[in-house]
Order: C-alpha cells, then structure tokens, then sequence
C-alpha cells in the first residue's frame, strides 16, 4: 500500500494517506489501455459529416453539348463527379463511431493509468487549493507547484486536478490556469489521465472516488508530532558560576597503620589440606608401615605378625640399635669350650 504526503496551502507537513492498492498498484494493461483510449476518442466523434452525390447538387440539367459530331466524350450534366462543382462519389455520411466497451474494461484501463502515475512519483494529494472562502488563482498556483515540484512561474506540464463536485472555490481558481485540465471525481477517465503528466486529487475528491469505485474508505495517517529539541547547555560567562552537576561521593579510604597501633588483619583462611609429614630424619619417627597384603599361608601370617609387633617395638624405643662386634678366635674357643663343660655337668 502505498503513502502520500498531503500538501496544505500553509506549507506545514499535512496528514498521510494511503492509496488502496487495488486501485493504485493494479497491473499495467497497455493494449486494453489502448483499445479503451481508441473507443473513447471514436465516442468523441460526433459522426455528423455529409456529402451530396450527382443527383443532390443543384443545377446541372442541361446537357452541355450534342451526344455525336464534336469529336468529345458524350457527357449529360455539369453536375458530374469529374466536373468542378459537381457531386462526390462514395462520400461520408452521417454515422455513429460508437464502440461498444464493457464497464470492467474502462475500469480495469483506469487503475492502470493511476498505477502507472502512481509508480513513476506523479501522482500528488492536496488538502485543498484556497484556504479562504474567496477564489484566489495565484495562491492555486503556489499549491499546484508545490505539489507537481515546479518552480517555475509556469507550468511546463500538463497537470490534471480531479476535484469534488461540490468545490466551486477551487474549480474558479484553477479554470484560467494554462496546462490545467480540471475534473471532477466522478469524470476521471483513462484518456485524461494520460494525456497529462501529473495528477493531482484533492483529499476530499480521493474520497469520493475510492468509494465510487469500491476500494472503501480513505485511511488517513497522522504524523507523529516532531520530538522538542534539547536545551542547549549555558555557557560560562566571566564572573558567573555556573552550577554544575554534584559529584559521586568518593570511597572511604582504608586506615593506615600508625606507629605503635595493631589494626586488624583479616584472619587467614584455613589450610585446605593437611600438611603431609616430614621425613623420619628431621623428626626422628618412621612413617608407619602399609599393612601387608593377606598371606595365603599360615607361615606367612606368622611372619608378618612378628614383623609388625618388631616394627612397633623399634617404633616405641627411640634409641639406636645396638651394634655388636666380632670376637676375637680364642674367645670362641672358650665359649665353646665352656659351653661344653656346661653340657657335661648337666648330664
């Protein structure tokens, strides 16, 4: 659908309105476009010419000469075809030029015209022409310029002004205007609108004939109103101060450390592991022995068991173990020899 700025006499920015699309945006039909403008200029003919055959012109009775002995043609009146001032020979009579042109067609043909004014930006919405009561051909002028977008003094272009058919203010303002046809809504055709570069509708003449033609009624869009302008910031002047906006207060500064005063420290967080053990040389203790896997025997039980209780032993004394030293041989043989004598009293 497509939008339209509507043109005031004031200058100031009028109302949108949205032209139908099935009027305004129809398809382009140039040979049906044709065939109604060729049976619209054949309707204009009024179909009224005639001519007089030989035996409808007056005078012309006498023979002119003798029928035998001249030497000429035989001729029997003045009044014949190839005499001056004689009669026509299959002449034009009085008829009618009429084509007949079904309504469907001549409207189909005039939403083609309007779409394609409407698609190449010459098609124009006035509010109205004359503000005042009173016609006024200068202030139609300054509209119609501005609408069509002419500066000139002159239009350069035909323009066609389709208006209501009440509007007799505008109708006496633009009758003298030269390159200006002006219609009503219920006579726009599609030779008229051909024939002229530019149309230009009034808001109330739009009305009437997007209802006559069944495209309902009018849709008007009012324009947003415009957003007011910031005001400008005031200039510093010598001698004035000017207010300026308060500032953000600041952050507390943290207290300094002053001599002889503890301030407060956070607490440290807690270890979040366990410190593993030293090495058994700094503090003198053995880290404690995995537990043996389970022996399939019970020799082995056995001697894991006396391992274990031999390990907790050593675990418990913290002094070193003894180191003991080689004898000599002759204080082998006399603890052997001893140990003999032993074995003797016993028996």
């Amino acid at each position: 659908m497509t939008t339209v700025s509507v043109v005031t006499p004031s200058g100031k920015g009028g109302a949108d309105v949205e032209l139908p699309g099935e009027i305004f945006e129809a398809k382009v039909n140039i040979p049906l476009i044709h065939q109604v403008v060729v049976a619209q200029e054949a309707a204009a003919r009024q179909g009224t010419h005639a001519t007089k055959t030989r035996g409808e012109v007056r005078g012309g009775g006498k023979k002119p000469y003798r029928q035998k002995g001249t030497g000429r043609a035989r001729q029997g009146s003045l009044r014949a075809p190839q005499y001056a001032g004689g009669g026509t020979v299959h002449g034009p009579v009085p008829r009618s030029y009429e084509q007949r042109t079904p309504k469907k067609m001549k409207a189909a043909a005039l939403r083609g015209a309007l779409s394609d004014r409407t698609s190449h930006g010459r098609l124009a919405v006035v509010s109205a022409f004359v503000e005042d009561g009173e016609p006024s051909t200068a202030d139609a002028l300054t509209v119609l310029r501005t609408a069509v977008g002419e500066a000139g003094a002159r239009l350069q272009r035909p323009v066609l002004v389709v208006l209501a058919a009440d509007d007799e203010v505008a109708r006496k303002s633009l009758r003298n205007i030269p390159r200006v046809r002006v219609l009503d809504s219920g006579q726009l055709n599609t030779y008229d609108v051909l024939v002229c570069d530019h149309v230009v509708f009034t808001q109330a003449a739009l009305a009437e004939f997007v209802a006559r033609t069944g495209g309902g009624e009018l849709v008007t869009v009012d324009k947003p109103a415009a957003k007011p302008a910031r005001a400008a910031k005031p200039k510093a002047v010598d001698g004035e101060d000017t207010e300026k906006p308060a500032a953000k207060p600041a952050r507390a500064a943290k207290p300094k450390a002053v001599d002889g005063e503890n301030t407060e420290k956070p607490a440290a967080k807690p270890a979040a592991r366990a410190a593993k053990p030293k090495a058994a040389a700094e503090e003198g203790e053995e880290p404690a022995a995995k537990p043996a896997k389970a022996p399939s025997s019970r020799a082995r039980k056995t001697a894991t068991a006396s391992a274990t209780e031999s390990a907790d032993d050593s675990g418990a004394d913290a002094a070193p173990p003894v180191v003991k030293q080689r004898s000599s041989g002759t204080s082998r043989k006399s603890a052997s020899s001893g140990s003999g004598a032993a074995k003797e009293e016993q028996q």
